[in-house]
């Protein structure tokens, strides 16, 4: 937790200052200023760890490659929602040593502008539970993968690489030409991050943050029936030999 306090201090101060000096430089910028884009930055960061956008299911990698889930099959837990309530879990015990004092850290030293009311901070709070739910959810289709193909190695390169671009790790989503905003919005990546980040910023409020939160729920329910239909489909092909 530690070492990943100290890695998101850094890529703070890397990105922090990137932005910061093309906010500077004038223009139209998305609508941020220095202070939203301080914000933005250490949101992000100081989310991360929960999110685990790059991490894996623990186990569960090994587990389908190998053909051990066939014991999981045999459980009275659910596979899905067992792996699900073990990555809450796993979120929750991120926040305290890692989330909030990266955000501290940027309050400090960069300067925040954050709400001065408490609305944004619940929805923003219901917001985060999503996207950790959601990115759960496309991490374990990523996975599940795995009963069609011998590696997944690529496919999650792929995911990793392609979604925390869409997702607005690098630059905010708001930055985006319209036809690559069209493309993001048309995939969960944006409610992973970009939407977690508005609300909790306060760039967005009333209506349209609960329409946020909104897509945010449509995304839950896709991936998550996604995720069943792999799961019922890997395991009618699932096919173990040997003691």
């Amino acid at each position: 937790m530690f070492a990943g306090l100290f890695t998101n201090c850094v890529f703070g101060f890397v990105r922090a200052a990137v932005l910061a000096a093309a906010v500077d430089a004038g223009g139209d910028f998305g609508g941020y200023d220095r202070g939203s884009i301080g914000a933005y930055v250490w949101l992000s960061q100081g989310l991360l760890g929960a999110l685990q956008f790059m991490g894996s299911l623990g186990p569960l990698d090994d587990r389908v490659k190998n053909g051990d889930i066939a014991i999981d099959f045999l459980r009275p837990v659910d596979i899905q929602c067992g792996y699900l309530a073990d990555d809450l879990g796993r979120a929750a015990c991120t926040f305290l040593p890692r989330g909030i004092p990266s955000v501290l850290v940027g309050t400090f030293t960069f300067g925040l502008v954050m709400p001065a009311s408490a609305g944004p901070y619940l929805l923003g709070a219901v917001s985060v539970l999503l996207a950790v739910v959601i990115s759960f959810l496309c991490r374990f289709i990523v996975v599940l993968i795995g009963f069609w193909v011998v590696e997944t190695r690529g496919i999650r390169v792929l995911y990793y690489t392609g979604g925390t671009f869409l997702a607005g790790l690098f630059v905010p989503v708001h930055m985006f030409p319209a036809w690559l905003g069209a493309l993001a919005a048309a995939t969960p990546f944006p409610s992973i991050l970009q939407s977690p980040i508005d609300v909790l910023s306060g760039r967005i409020t009333g209506a349209q943050a609960l329409s946020v939160l909104g897509v945010q729920v449509f995304w839950v329910l896709v991936a998550g029936v996604a995720g069943r239909v792999l799961l019922i489909t890997g395991r009618r092909r699932l096919e173990v030999q040997g003691g």
